[in-house]
């Protein structure tokens, strides 16, 4: 069974409690840790990089969150000609709006409509669109996503309490290591009006992977 979705405000991958951090224990580092660090102060030692930029591209990663994500998905509900754009080419339509790209991967977006929905996944591991959406949920990192997600979909999304009619077409995209995906969700009804900021307020990061549809909070929607 997949693991259910936990809400945040835009789900900035930190959507768990802070309290539920595994205690810090002082030990042996693994095999990974030391390969990490071995490449690490080889490609220093030889010029190839400094600690300086290390930690420079660490911090851009760490600014990026769905919250960029959101922003361009807002924006495309509202602006029919920059949704034309962003369908045709997605990295330069969100680079339109400040969105800079720190790799070389081409960035489609997937628009659901109300016959087709979209399903992303990354079956060999956990490409994702970073620039726009920040670091992957653990979930989409596991290998029962991974595998199952391609096989059945229905059922994977039903677990994430999404149940897509049987007349609706499910197409999954695989992610690869140059091309990363998207989803364009359905604008909700009963936001006509609303500005951009507003709009973005409901997008979720689960949302453009394409587990969830876009809902109005139960307040907005009485």
């Amino acid at each position: 069974m997949i693991p259910e979705t936990s809400p945040s405000d835009h789900d900035h991958d930190h959507d768990h409690a802070h309290d539920d951090h595994a205690p810090v224990v002082e030990g042996r580092p693994g095999y990974y840790d030391m390969m990490e660090t071995a490449v690490r102060e080889l490609f220093i030692e030889k010029g190839l990089i400094t600690a300086g930029d290390i930690r420079r591209q660490i911090e851009v990663l760490d600014s990026r969150s769905p919250a960029l994500g959101a922003a361009v998905v807002a924006k495309a509900w509202t602006d029919a000609a920059f949704r034309s754009r962003l369908l045709e080419n997605g990295r330069r339509a969100c680079e339109e709006l400040g969105i800079s790209f720190y790799d070389d991967t081409d960035l489609i977006v997937l628009e659901n409509t109300e016959t087709v929905h979209n399903l992303i996944v990354c079956t060999l591991c956990s490409c994702y669109p970073r620039p726009v959406l920040g670091l992957p949920p653990d979930w989409y990192k596991l290998k029962p996503y991974r595998s199952r997600a391609v096989v059945e979909p229905r059922k994977v999304l039903a677990e994430f309490g999404t149940v897509i009619p049987e007349d609706v077409e499910i197409r999954v995209s695989d992610s690869t290591a140059t091309v990363r995906f998207l989803v364009l969700p359905c604008r909700p009804e009963g936001t006509d009006g609303w500005s951009e900021d507003r709009l973005a307020s409901l997008v979720t990061r689960d949302a453009m992977i394409g587990v969830i549809p876009v809902t109005l909070p139960q307040e907005a929607s009485r």
